[in-house]
């Protein structure tokens, strides 16, 4: 268990890392996720590895949501000055999370057709 909380955590370190060090527009956390992904890929083995822990930290999931929760309510004020280009924001992206789904599912849908035949 410790080994696989150090492997998530240095991955989210790196990705910290990167941000600093580059100035990226994308949290420390989702370069570190991707990075991790990229590991998972290269090592075949070590999903296998991490997946009981994993899977332990996915089902207390709904605790990371607590200061998501907190920080709407401590800026309620500021979200009801700023709904609108919140809202706006949150169709648009959504939106587009929806679209670009949709897109690679058909071009893996299309992958997968070819080495069916």
């Amino acid at each position: 268990m410790l080994d696989t909380l150090l492997t998530l955590l240095i991955f989210q370190t790196m990705g910290e890392g990167l941000v600093y060090v580059f100035s990226l527009p994308i949290p420390g956390p989702v370069i570190g996720m991707l990075l991790l992904l990229c590991y998972l890929i290269i090592r075949k083995g070590v999903a296998d590895k991490l997946a009981p822990t994993t899977n332990q930290l996915l089902s207390h999931m709904a605790l990371l949501f607590v200061p998501a929760g907190v920080g709407i309510s401590v800026h309620m004020g500021r979200i009801a000055d700023e709904w609108l280009p919140i809202m706006v924001s949150v169709v648009v992206s959504t939106l587009l999370s929806i679209v670009a789904t949709a897109l690679v599912i058909r071009w893996l849908s299309r992958g997968k057709q070819e080495v069916t035949k």
